[in-house]
């Protein structure tokens, strides 16, 4: 493992799932389920719908556990009929808002632009964002994942201060394998990731004025796409993912505690890498 210090993130997108009852039940059955020893967890995620936000947000008080929110809306208030505001998310303790996800590309006609926007919202109140990309099946199969990827992830970082760089996630999600039950094999994921990381790196490279920091290599980049307890631990092993965006099967209490576990395994090795 070249950069054991990247933070480890199993995240639980529940989409459109859960009444704030089945949700306040989920959460409790995830918590009860989670070990005691918080240091050696990866960093957890549960992202209910927006009418759960208020209850998740009560039960994970004082808890090992962050909220997320699916998405957000650029603006801080106005007359923007049913979105929702940075502000409204920091009012209800979330931490962590998806950007991007394809889901609101593909059914929401959300773009590469506005993705942006939502992005540098994010970051200037605060949330840690984490930016989805990837592509769809015909870019796969006229081999142009690549570009498809590299072009949402400098559409996505363009103006944005490349000092902000350490805030952002990255998650690749091909929307192919998006609750198809379909999942990129671990170790083409990983060689997408390290797309990622690269396209990152160039950009800091050529945008940054050199007076911070920031290194590519330490950017916790996920894999999100039909990931489940019985495929996670090959993802985790790969060099360049560091966590999962789950989709539905973090609606099962089980089975994202396995998959919490497997993160637990990759932070284990991470420490005992930094060790050496």
């Amino acid at each position: 493992m070249k950069n054991p210090q990247r933070q480890v993130i199993i995240a639980g997108n529940w989409k459109m799932n859960k009444t704030t009852k089945e949700a306040n039940a989920l959460t409790e059955k995830i918590l009860s389920g989670l070990s005691s020893d918080a240091k050696n967890q990866p960093e957890i995620v549960l992202i209910p719908p927006f009418t759960s936000l208020s209850t998740v947000s009560s039960k994970l008080d004082g808890k090992p556990v962050k909220l997320g929110a699916q998405n957000m809306d650029w603006h801080d208030d106005g007359a923007y009929t049913g979105e929702i505001s940075p502000l409204m998310l920091l009012d209800l303790k979330v931490k962590y808002v998806l950007i991007g996800h394809s889901e609101r590309r593909q059914f929401f006609g959300e773009t590469n632009a506005t993705t942006n926007l939502r992005l540098k919202a994010a970051l200037a109140h605060g949330l840690s964002p984490i930016l989805c990309v990837g592509e769809l099946l015909n870019e796969r199969e006229a081999d142009l994942t690549d570009a498809v990827v590299g072009r949402q992830v400098g559409a996505a970082l363009t103006d944005i201060d490349t000092s902000l760089f350490s805030k952002i996630t990255i998650a690749y999600e091909p929307v192919w394998a998006i609750g198809t039950g379909n999942t990129c094999e671990a170790k083409e994921a990983n060689r997408v990731c390290a797309v990622i990381r690269k396209t990152v790196a160039a950009l800091y490279a050529r945008f940054s004025d050199n007076g911070n920091k920031f290194d590519a290599a330490t950017m916790p980049i996920l894999y999100g796409g039909s990931v489940k307890a019985n495929n996670v631990a090959e993802q985790l092993q790969q060099e360049h993912i560091d966590g999962s965006l789950v989709g539905g099967a973090s609606l099962n209490a089980d089975e994202l505690l396995a998959i919490i576990k497997a993160g637990t395994e990759r932070v284990k090795r991470n420490l005992t890498a930094v060790a050496k």
